[in-house]
């Protein structure tokens, strides 16, 4: 069964590559979706696959690159994206 969920990633998440370790996990892990910096520091994410695989990605974004400092993540139920694709 797929899920999809939309993240937001708050903490020192910005300037550290959070945005790109996040689209190439994401990639590693076979997950659709996106990912962007918004304009309050926070990282925001939509994470579309298997039930497991997207819990797990969660749990990576927790961790992130080395210079990141991950304060939260908040996680809302989503609609699977419409393409196929990770973007900036």
């Amino acid at each position: 069964m797929r899920r999809a969920v939309r993240v937001v990633i708050s903490g020192r998440v910005q300037r550290v590559g959070y945005r790109h370790w996040t689209q190439r996990e994401a990639e590693k892990f076979g997950l659709d979706g996106w990912v962007r910096n918004l304009g309050d520091g926070t990282v925001e994410a939509l994470f579309c696959g298997a039930h497991d695989t997207v819990e797990e990605m969660i749990e990576r974004c927790f961790e992130g690159p080395r210079f990141a400092d991950v304060r939260d993540i908040m996680t809302t139920p989503a609609s699977p994206p419409t393409f196929i694709q990770y973007r900036d």
